[in-house]
């Protein structure tokens, strides 16, 4: 459990990882050197699993987002894990994620444009072993990610 000070931290972190820990203990009124020890402490309890680099999609031309909803149609043998590795596999999948509903999946995926991530769908996506049917909802913006 993260005390208040911790959780302080960590929402430091999450807005930007490369802010130095005195820049975070200015901004919180609390000593460098506690930062860096509550830091360490959430990386060896697993709390941060990694820092990493939130890239501008669009300058990567990958500026079209998409949520993928795939229903999962079991076949002998295969199991909806592997069906689910197998699509992360994929180029131009961000996440996956398995759901409760009448839905089994849900995917995040970003392509250069609706006909790139239409590509995706039809040509890659819908030829896994696994997969029934799926349902793409199109981003028009991002508020928070």
């Amino acid at each position: 459990m993260l005390d208040e000070k911790d959780s302080a931290i960590l929402s430091e972190l999450m807005k930007d990882s490369r802010k130095t820990t005195k820049a975070i203990a200015r901004s919180l009124g609390i000593p460098r050197a506690t930062v860096h020890d509550r830091i360490v402490k959430m990386e060896q309890k697993h709390v941060i699993k990694k820092f990493t680099a939130v890239p501008n999609y669009s300058q990567l031309e990958l500026g079209q987002t998409a949520f993928i909803l795939v229903q999962f149609s079991p076949e002998e043998g295969l199991s909806q894990r592997e069906t689910a590795d197998e699509i992360a596999d994929l180029k131009g999948i961000s996440e996956v994620h398995m759901i409760s509903g009448e839905w089994d999946m849900l995917l995040k995926v970003r392509g250069s444009s609706m006909e790139d991530l239409g590509k995706l769908v039809i040509d890659k996506l819908r030829e896994i072993k696994g997969v029934a049917r799926t349902l793409t909802c199109a981003c028009f913006s991002t508020v928070k990610e």
